[in-house]
């Protein structure tokens, strides 16, 4: 019998050991930074105690857990890292903290797979110090940002450089990144739309890189920027993997980065959840505690099935990406159902919190506005659920049957 869920002794005592550095030495200091505004009223010590989380999570040998050791990480697998991720992700800077933070985590990755020795040198190395920041531009304004055949930021080739112009927006990290992963649309006439784009890694700040703001988005005005990029030179050497690879390139590195958006809005999920049923035993009204009415307890009851399903779909997810597996079609199940799980879970624990819950005075409203990009981010909803059903009509026309767009699972 091959399939275990258990956690080896030696993982079980990561697993609790990022619980307890995140209970004890990120959530407490979290709160200082959340109740004295130190991001908008110091500045100086709000990143003095950034950077002492990062050093005590580094002192620990709790960092970069998705890092192969070679690296400075831990050499967790995908399972492996979905456990740390659930754990950190149930404080807002858990992940930033450990260095497994979207969007580095991917482009780590990435620059792992595609890069040179020289890349790898000036760009993955500073990355995995925490010395270097990151961002991952393809989306734009005016094509659809689920297809990235579309994209118009254009280059051509101009002796040993490349000229690129283009216009990017929501644009994550963009603002305090130290170099970008630029995706570009290089060739005229592809033998398929998909090898028309190649990647660029831009240092910045960089002369026709220029920020026009930060978008103002449900959750404020910080962390997603519209760049326009206008008459951009950059050397050939700073192409990222081969010429015509961008699409792939960024295939590569979505994949896994969605599933470990998942990983993270688990804990989310489950923090709403936790918080749902401690309200129900300590609130009361019209005659009992909210725990006590079938109302409340279904809420409870639909919130728990859901998350567990979470649970398995990013296990799974996890386990095939790990045994170098097809996972698209897992990741993209899970995708979809962990965005719209997060969502409901967290609306359903406002709603059992009251006005409590409507209001600033929990983390409920602030985990609200940030799931709604859940269901748009790495792939809108309906373009996943395309997939999905193209999968499941090609696996009963090839075979007869649908298990195998079922996750190909032996039951």
């Amino acid at each position: 019998m091959t399939i275990d869920f258990s956690l080896s002794p030696e993982l079980e005592e990561i697993r609790l050991r990022i619980r307890d550095f995140i209970n004890t030495e990120v959530k407490p200091v979290e709160e200082i930074i959340e109740s004295e505004k130190l991001d908008e009223t110091d500045r100086d010590q709000y990143v003095s105690h950034l950077i002492g989380m990062r050093k005590k999570a580094f002192a620990e040998g709790l960092w970069l857990p998705h890092m192969p050791k070679d690296w400075g990480g831990m050499g967790l697998g995908h399972v492996e890292l979905a456990m740390v991720q659930a754990e950190a992700a149930k404080s807002h800077y858990g992940p930033w903290v450990l260095n497994c933070q979207a969007p580095d985590e991917g482009n780590m990755h990435t620059l792992l797979h595609w890069g040179t020795e020289e890349q790898l040198d000036k760009y993955l190395k500073p990355l995995c110090e925490g010395r270097a920041t990151s961002c991952f531009a393809m989306t734009e304004p005016d094509v659809a940002g689920s297809d990235p055949t579309l994209i118009q930021t254009s280059g051509y080739q101009d002796g040993d450089e490349w000229v690129i112009n283009g216009h990017k927006w929501f644009i994550s990290n963009a603002h305090r990144a130290t170099f970008a992963i630029l995706v570009v649309r290089t060739e005229e006439n592809p033998d398929i739309p998909q090898a028309a784009n190649s990647a660029f890694i831009i240092d910045l700040p960089h002369a026709g890189w220029n920020e026009v703001r930060e978008v103002e988005t449900m959750h404020g005005g910080t962390g997603h920027s519209e760049i326009l990029v206008e008459d951009l030179r950059v050397h050939e050497s700073q192409m990222l993997g081969g010429r015509g690879q961008g699409h792939l390139l960024g295939q590569y590195r979505l994949g896994p980065a969605r599933l470990a958006h998942c990983m993270r809005w688990i804990a989310q999920a489950e923090t709403a959840l936790d918080m749902m049923v401690d309200r129900s035993l300590n609130r009361f009204s019209h005659g009992s505690l909210l725990a006590e009415k079938q109302g409340i307890q279904w809420m409870i009851a639909d919130s728990t099935m859901e998350l567990y399903q979470a649970k398995l779909m990013v296990l799974h997810a996890a386990y095939k990406i790990d045994r170098k597996e097809d996972f698209k079609a897992e990741v993209s199940m899970a995708k979809h159902f962990v965005a719209n799980m997060l969502g409901r879970v967290i609306d359903r624990s406002i709603q059992v919190h009251g006005a409590l819950g409507y209001s600033t005075d929990t983390p409920l409203a602030h985990m609200y506005q940030h799931a709604r990009w859940a269901r748009f981010a790495d792939g809108a909803d309906e373009v996943h659920q395309m997939r999905i059903a193209q999968r499941t009509i090609a696996a009963w026309t090839d075979e007869g049957s649908t298990r195998t767009a079922t996750g190909n699972l032996p039951i």
